[in-house]
């Protein structure tokens, strides 16, 4: 059986089995697949940027919180906010957003565009953490899930959650075959293009920065995409959201997985969690709280990754060479 062959069957045994979790799990556990799925969204969104144009960004956060913050501010008090327009309203305001912070700190470069969206991410920190623009550091909390009514037909109740992790995993799908296509398609291929030499693809006639900021804004709408999702999901928004611990602990979900790689951001979306779950979960010894101090252990795994496998788990289920 070929490669492809086989990597297909175990994408649909794959899916087969997300499909069935809710019929077979107690709630903790689809509650905790659901927010696998949101992180996994998260870290593709940051993988484009990372895996496919070769840029780091520590401030990708800003676009997750941000739609966050719309879902809260659009949704009436005790009431539910329209999932149809609440949905698209948050993932423009992420795409504008990045709109505007690409178009500045895409004219750096290197070490300069790392630090660039990280300032930018950490002065919208500020700005909500110290003002009461959306509630100061206590963040704002959205009591009621939005309501998906459509012209009076209700397809799904996202406040039960059967239904929201059903949602999440139909958009996870959606988003994973688009970035896929967009990965196989003339716009991915520049992309890759300018990751390796940029030079050479703006002497070819391409408009590179455009690229750049097309893919940028993609990013962004995408991670606004989680964000909102996240928020409808735990009912509470702050401006943690937007810290660069998030964006930190998402780029560290590309590389455990693999950069580069389509499945990789998902792959360390899971492992991260589930570890970070495993580790909590540690029992006392003699005077030693294990499970209190969870990080060190964390650490300790993300340390031994990086040196035996730096290319991410993903590099275990595929031949080649890194770059494919």
């Amino acid at each position: 059986m070929s490669r492809t062959r086989i990597l297909v069957v175990a994408a649909v045994v794959i899916l087969v089995a997300l499909a069935s979790l809710p019929f077979v799990a107690e709630k903790f556990t689809i509650q905790f697949a659901t927010r696998i799925l949101i992180m996994a969204i998260f870290a593709m969104s940051l993988n484009l940027l990372v895996g496919q144009a070769g840029l780091v960004s520590l401030g990708h956060a800003a676009f997750f919180g941000i739609a966050g913050y719309c879902l809260a501010l659009s949704s009436p008090q005790y009431q539910a906010a329209n999932f149809w327009t609440s949905l698209p309203l948050a993932m423009v305001a992420a795409g504008a957003l990045a709109l505007v912070i690409g178009a500045l700190v895409l004219r750096t470069g290197g070490v300069y565009f790392i630090m660039a969206t990280l300032a930018f991410s950490q002065m919208l920190f500020f700005l909500l953490h110290d003002t009461d623009i959306a509630g100061g550091s206590d963040g704002m909390y959205i009591y009621v899930r939005p309501e998906a009514t459509l012209f009076g037909w209700r397809p799904f109740d996202l406040e039960k959650f059967g239904d929201f992790y059903f949602v999440v995993l139909a958009l996870f799908v959606i988003v994973f075959g688009l970035l896929g296509v967009l990965r196989a398609s003339l716009f991915g291929r520049v992309i890759a293009g300018i990751r390796v030499n940029e030079q050479r693809m703006r002497s070819l006639g391409f408009a590179t920065f455009r690229y750049k900021l097309a893919c940028f804004v993609i990013a962004g709408m995408l991670a606004g995409l989680a964000g909102y999702l996240a928020a409808a999901q735990f009912g509470v928004v702050n401006p943690d959201m937007l810290g660069w611990h998030l964006s930190g602990a998402v780029l560290m979900m590309v590389i455990l997985g693999g950069m580069g790689s389509l499945a990789g951001p998902v792959i360390g979306a899971a492992a991260l969690l589930l570890l970070e779950l495993g580790f909590q979960s540690l029992p006392d010894v003699a005077a030693i709280q294990l499970g209190k101090h969870w990080q060190l252990p964390m650490g300790i795994a993300i340390v031994l990754v990086a040196l035996y496998l730096p290319h991410g788990i993903a590099r275990l289920l595929r031949r080649g060479k890194p770059g494919d």
